[in-house]
């Protein structure tokens, strides 16, 4: 019962805090950490307990699965040269240089338990740095970059955090056999990842040609899905990150094959919610930490605070130090990379540099730390715990707070341009090939004069699109005029959906018709509706 109660006040101060980053236009994740940091705060508060497995078995599959799904595999194989210089290169050296300075600091703190606490705030959070960049419409290819990064860089830290716990309990370590083990968890995780995706979607094609398909229970299933991937991986000791994020892409990449357009909007919404529920509950759960991080330290807080506020400096000071050389000094060896991929100017990585936001993970990684290793109590496990909560609210919140400054300052925008003809040269095409199948229809013996006013009257529909659509392309003062249009016609159809709405309202409180019709009705409205973007 105190379980039900705790989830209760939860989803409230969830619901609240998220009325307050909206208002206030702040990253909900931010807000969620600092508002869960104050409620630890308070005398009669709670004391909560993180459990570690909670994360990496119950949130991680869905949060990492999500992901995969919307990651662009275009562009991600385009920028798979500068994603795995930051998920693997920056990360191993995020975690030297904490290790060194940590053990300078604390000199209690052995070297393998140094490199565990490296290895822990060596991976990104991408939620609250996206969130902010997808407002500023900073451009494309750096959420590409920042996106991938976080969905591959927990691998490596993982792998790295393992070796580095094991090398503490055992007093032992191999550098070789870590560096193999670390290709053989890639790839086993690459491997399971596809294989459970393609078994998924061979199912749902089999449940298709038997018409077993139902939205309900396919949108139900595909919560079993990263579990499917996650768990298998993670029990015979390979990467369940990868494998997990891997089924997401291919099963992203196939679903305009095995899901019906009722399935594929109801999944939407529902992904949508169950993966900002399942944010907002991490976030507001590493705030609630507080008390229990604090409590359990044996050394003064002021000491240990003087600790955390340097070892947060070094950690956003590593990222920046490796983003120049890494972001130039391949183009510099290497001219057919600036051919391929040009030459970005100095505000790209310094806008990336400062996306090194750390989140839920560090925290989970953090708390699974044995309590002893060898026989002994783990060597500055609550300062290791501590030092990590610090370092998440100083990335969270000092650059999450300051992204869209540091964005405004730079100058840094997405050329509109860019996204829009892209999008409007794909619009043009699809009208064009079902113009041309309109045609064909049309040309058809038999066609009878009913067809044919119907073919005419969609005709006519494509031929405005097509209008609209090229006028993106022509320049800047026909852009304008189409975009005048556009609002203009956006304006007329909310109007008249109002109107439709109101009548349809209108028409079950006289009881003309029932609820099942008001709804279905209601419900291509809302369509249209959303349509008008």
């Amino acid at each position: 019962m105190a379980e039900f109660g705790f989830l209760f006040w939860l989803v409230i101060a969830i619901a609240l805090l998220s009325l307050i980053a909206k208002h206030l236009n702040i990253p909900y994740p931010i807000v969620m950490v600092i508002g869960g940091a104050a409620l630890a705060l308070f005398p009669r508060a709670p004391t909560i307990t993180l459990d570690p497995d909670l994360i990496f078995i119950l949130f991680l599959p869905i949060l990492l699965y999500a992901g995969g799904w919307d990651t662009d595999w275009r562009d991600f194989k385009f920028n798979f040269r500068p994603i795995g210089l930051l998920a693997i290169g920056c990360v191993s050296f995020t975690t030297a240089v904490v290790a060194v300075v940590a053990h300078a600091l604390v000199p209690a703190l052995t070297w393998p338990a140094a490199v565990v606490f490296g290895a822990i705030v060596a991976p990104t959070d991408e939620v609250a740095a996206t969130a902010i960049m997808g407002a500023m419409s900073v451009p494309r290819r750096i959420v590409t970059i920042i996106e991938g990064e976080s969905l591959v860089n927990d691998a490596s830290s993982l792998v790295i955090y393992r070796f580095a716990i094991a090398a503490a309990v055992a007093g032992t370590f191999s550098i070789g056999a870590a560096l193999g083990s670390f290709v053989l968890v890639s790839v086993g995780g690459v491997a399971i990842g596809l294989a459970v995706g393609f078994c998924y979607v061979q199912l749902q094609k089999f449940f298709n040609e038997r018409d077993l398909d139902d939205p309900e229970v396919t949108v139900l299933i595909t919560i079993l899905v990263p579990f499917a991937a996650y768990l298998p991986a993670d029990a015979i000791g390979v990467s369940g990150v990868l494998s997990t994020v891997v089924a997401g892409i291919y099963v992203s990449r196939q679903s305009p094959y095995i899901f019906k357009s009722r399935t594929r909007l109801l999944a939407v919404s529902f992904w949508e919610m169950l993966v900002f529920l399942l944010n907002a509950i991490a976030f507001v759960l590493i705030g609630l930490q507080l008390r229990t991080v604090v409590a359990h330290l044996d050394q003064p807080l002021s000491t240990v605070m003087w600790i955390g506020i340097v070892m947060s400096a070094v950690v956003i000071g590593v990222r920046l130090v490796w983003i120049y050389p890494a972001t130039y000094i391949p183009r510099l060896l290497f001219p057919q990379i600036t051919a391929r991929e040009g030459w970005p100017p100095l505000t790209w990585p310094t806008l990336l540099g400062w996306t090194g936001l750390r989140g839920v993970v560090s925290l989970a990684a953090a708390l699974a730390i044995p309590v002893s290793a060898g026989g002994v109590p783990f060597p500055g496990r609550d300062l290791i715990i501590f030092l990590t909560f610090c370092v998440i609210f100083a990335t969270l919140v000092l650059q999450g707070l300051s992204l869209p400054l540091v964005i405004r300052w730079l100058g840094l925008r997405e050329p509109e341009s860019a996204a829009d003809r892209e999008e409007a040269q794909a619009r043009i095409q699809v009208a064009e090939a079902a113009i041309a199948r309109l045609n064909d229809l049309e040309a058809l013996d038999g066609a009878t004069d009913m067809r044919r006013t119907h073919v005419q009257r969609m005709l006519a529909n494509y031929d405005d699109r097509i209008h609209h659509f090229r006028s993106h392309l022509q320049g800047p003062v026909e852009e304008e005029q189409a975009e005048l249009e556009h609002e203009v016609d956006h304006a007329l159809k909310r109007e008249v959906l109002d109107v439709e709405r109101q009548t349809l309202i209108k028409m079950r409180a006289q009881g003309l018709i029932n609820d099942e019709i008001f709804r279905r009705i209601e419900t291509d409205i809302d369509l249209a509706e959303a349509q008008l973007r």
